[in-house]
């Protein structure tokens, strides 16, 4: 868990963006992302088990995706106050590990 774990996590339930640094091992570098927050807790992909921040990445420059980190990769997490709605980009049935009040998909 990064030291900035509750700014995510008061990110979730205020529904605003955080800005995330973090280093990318695949570009050799740090790179700075406005997301919104989704999650915390292990991911449905990687089957290690591990903890990860799970964030939409409206910055990338492959277009908005699911970003997942671990938090030994997350130099600081931000709160913002831009507001997002979950409906950009929720698309599934939601099992979210945070519970939080985001209406229909909670």
């Amino acid at each position: 868990m990064h030291s900035d774990h509750d700014v995510f996590l008061a990110s979730i339930h205020s529904r605003t963006c955080v800005t995330i640094t973090f280093f990318s091992e695949e570009d050799g570098r740090v790179i700075i992302r406005r997301c919104a927050p989704m999650d915390y807790g292990p991911s449905r992909r990687a089957k290690d088990g591990a903890d990860r921040y799970h964030l939409w990445d409206y910055e990338s420059d492959k277009g908005a995706h699911t970003l997942s980190l671990l938090p030994s990769v997350v130099r600081s997490i931000a709160a913002g106050n831009q507001p997002f709605d979950p409906a950009e980009f929720v698309t599934w049935q939601t099992k979210w590990f945070v519970s939080r009040d985001w209406d229909k998909f909670s």
